[in-house]
């Protein structure tokens, strides 16, 4: 990588940001689109030139600017034409002072060629083509294509040329000089390597052809980028952000394990960034959706000893449906089982290719524990921000994106939202779906209040008529009475919705399963979760646990603690109350106690899917299984006038027990399903007898024995159901 040159470092290096430069390498027809691409030394010495020798003719033109004001004008003119002639040719020259000879010339060009084209032959048409070539003039660098074309050739006869000489290459691959002159060689066709003289000229053209900005360009400024960390879960997502905010959210969570979308700001140097935090975990698909679809950035955090793994794989795909750039954290390369040459195969193999591997991803090593590789990460955060030219506009009504929503004891509806646009002040009145209200109080990631919150700052909402769904986007109005007509409107046709939908399902689902359903119990849940995501999460979880004996279904859901409300509707459903992340009331436990009501309260979400998938294995009966004990076969028969028939029977396997379950088979077919009713051993009786010794046994109820009959002996055993 010694002979190659990254954009970004390039523009790093000269003091110019990328979009300068990558201004500078389009109009000198480099064809680099992207500051990670890498460029030539040679081109990087070109380029280095180039703006030095634009700088000086800067200077050089002030300091003349500043001798005579009144001449600048007509100096700068003057130079500017002189430059334009000394780069010029003789022959441009000429052409330049006779204009008016050479535009009646190419005319009887052209005219000499045009009868020619008559004939149906297109040879005519192709000697100016075949014409011996001598010198080939390119400007660097050179691409496969370029050469192809300059030397009349198909670019894969000079790729199958450049695999004889040992070399594998593409079409839009840079050339060395030095190869593109061996080719040349071999077609016998002298190289002349071109100069680029103009740069200055054209840079200064292109700021001088810019239009003026209208009035709303100019009420556009930067924006801070909001970045969402995504990745499996246990990868260090939320650590790795700890380490830059320098807090300890982590350890504050059930399980270690994020279970909820958060949002913070982090200052770096000058500049500030809105760090997204979504969950790893399977059930929480649709938060990372959200985060994907809510940022300008997307870090997938990658364990170096772990590699890629499913929600990984889920990641990517949520940050390429949002197209969003991605960056790569490969975490926890402090670990001695650390495998980056892992992680960039798996990577690779769903899309993402890392730029030391011809991509255009940057993959950032990094340890959230001891913080090496962190600056660097964050230096590509915002070099990438810069990249996208991040705006918004403050003077904008404001519009936001409901990240989060929960009901908070003494603070009623609390709504974390992410500002996209505009500026929300204290006051404002808001509506968001079918929710509400008046902003009282704005908190920022700390907590503290706030008056105001500008654009890409999550800000905590307080004043909301109820908790908004997440994902929703919340605006301005003009009153609050406008705004409670149009939650009215959108609750009234949420309504009409889901009364069409109800209808369909009446229509078609029970026309087919109404049947099936009256045999199959059911689970009824009731749900109270801290916030709308998680509520989201375990619900859409729940309607995944599929059994065909059973079915689990979620009456009822809502944010925040269990109240006797709560227990009332359980009670009369025959439900079970799960709460995720909350508390229950002062005496809704006894309450819950009185009613019959089973109330669990849990923090990790895999817990409560298992309590929820024990509770319908108790919705089933229990399986009896047999479990065999042992066989005997008759040998005689002996009638006793008080006891009845009894058999003479040799055990042959396992034991024979009294109270057992007993069936006798004759020829195979089954022809007795009873009990043993009572054992003699000699003229003993006996609780069990083992294999190889003979016994009397009489069957309960059945006296109809054959010799070589054969009866089983088992015992019924309760076994757990399975969904």
């Amino acid at each position: 990588m010694s002979d190659r040159i990254r954009v970004y470092e390039l523009a790093r290096e000269l003091g110019l940001s990328n979009k300068e430069l990558l201004a500078i390498l389009e109009r000198e027809g480099y064809g680099v689109t992207n500051h990670a691409n890498s460029l030539d030394v040679e081109v990087g010495d070109l380029i280095r030139d180039l703006v030095v020798a634009d700088r000086q003719r800067k200077e050089e033109a002030k300091k003349k600017i500043a001798g005579k004001p009144a001449a600048a004008p007509v100096d700068r003119a003057a130079k500017s034409s002189a430059a334009k002639d000394a780069k010029e040719t003789k022959g441009a020259k000429e052409t330049k002072t006779a204009s008016s000879k050479t535009t009646p010339a190419k005319p009887e060009k052209k005219s000499a060629p045009a009868k020619e084209d008559k004939p149906e032959a297109s040879p005519a048409v192709e000697k100016p083509d075949e014409a011996p070539l001598t010198e080939l003039h390119l400007k660097t660098p050179i691409t496969v294509r370029d050469l192809a074309e300059g030397l009349r050739k198909k670019p894969h006869e000079l790729i199958s040329l450049m695999m004889t000489m040992n070399i594998f290459g593409a079409i839009n691959q840079v050339l060395d000089i030095e190869l593109v002159e061996k080719i040349c060689e071999r077609h016998n066709v002298k190289f002349v390597r071109e100069s680029r003289e103009k740069p200055a000229e054209r840079i200064v053209k292109g700021k001088a052809d810019e239009t003026p900005k209208t009035p709303r360009e100019r009420d556009l400024v930067p924006r801070p980028p909001v970045v969402v960390f995504m990745g499996h879960v246990d990868h260090g997502k939320t650590s790795l952000q700890d380490y830059i905010r320098h807090t300890h959210v982590t350890s504050g969570e059930a399980g270690g394990i994020t279970q909820h979308i958060g949002a913070s700001v982090a200052v770096v140097g000058d500049k500030t960034i809105t760090f997204l935090d979504t969950p790893g975990h399977e059930a929480f698909t649709a938060m990372r959706a959200r985060g994907a679809n809510a940022t300008d950035i997307a870090v997938l955090v990658v364990a170096a000893d772990d590699g890629v793994m499913p929600q990984t794989i889920e990641a990517i795909n949520h940050a390429k449906a949002a197209d969003v750039p991605i960056v790569v954290a490969m975490n926890k390369m402090d670990l001695p089982a650390a495998d980056p040459e892992k992680v960039l195969r798996g990577l690779s193999e769903h899309g993402v290719v890392s730029e030391d591997w011809g991509g255009q991803v940057a993959v950032m090593p990094v340890s959230a524990l001891t913080g090496e590789g962190v600056n660097d990460l964050l230096e590509r955060i915002l070099l990438e921000a810069e990249m996208l030219d991040l705006t918004a506009e403050p003077k904008a009504p404001f519009e936001g994106l409901v990240i989060e929503a929960q009901m908070e004891s003494g603070m009623g509806p609390i709504a974390s939202v992410l500002v996209r646009n505009g500026t929300l002040r204290v006051g404002d009145s808001l509506i968001c779906g079918q929710v509400y209200g008046r902003a009282r109080a704005l908190l920022d990631s700390q907590g503290k209040r706030v008056p105001k919150a500008l654009p890409s700052t999550p800000i905590r909402i307080m004043g909301l008529s109820g908790v908004p769904e997440a994902g929703d986007i919340i605006r301005v109005c003009a009153n609050e009475r406008e705004a409670k007509a149009l939650a009215d409107e959108a609750a009234q046709q949420a309504r009409q919705d889901t009364l069409a939908v109800d209808r369909a399902s009446i229509s078609l689902d029970e026309m087919f399963n109404q049947l099936s359903k009256e045999d199959k119990p059911e689970l009824a849940i009731v749900i109270k979760a801290d916030v709308r995501g998680s509520l989201e999460a375990i619900t859409e979880s729940i309607s995944k646990l599929k059994s065909d004996r059973v079915s689990a279904r979620v009456i009822h859901g809502g944010v925040g603690e269990i109240t006797e409300n709560d227990v009332m509707q359980a009670a009369a459903s025959r439900a079970l109350i799960l709460g995720f992340h909350v508390r229950a009331m002062p005496g809704i436990n006894r309450l819950a106690k009185q009613k019959g009501v089973d109330l669990r309260l849990c923090s990790i979400i895999y817990d409560l899917l298992q309590q929820v998938e024990d509770a319908m294995r108790g919705q089933l009966q229990p399986e009896s299984r047999e479990a065999p004990l042992g066989s005997a076969e008759i040998i005689q028969i002996f009638e006793i006038s008080k006891a009845g028939k009894i058999c003479g029977c040799r055990v042959t396997s396992g034991v024979i027990r009294v109270n057992a379950k007993a069936k006798v088979y004759r020829d195979k077919e089954l022809i007795y399903h009873g009990h043993v009713a009572s054992l003699k051993h000699f003229k003993n009786d006996v609780r069990e007898i083992k294999s190889g010794l003979e016994c009397g046994i009489r069957l309960d109820n059945f006296e109809d024995f054959e010799v070589h009959d054969i009866i089983e002996a088992f015992d019924l055993v309760q076994v757990a159901p399975q969904l």
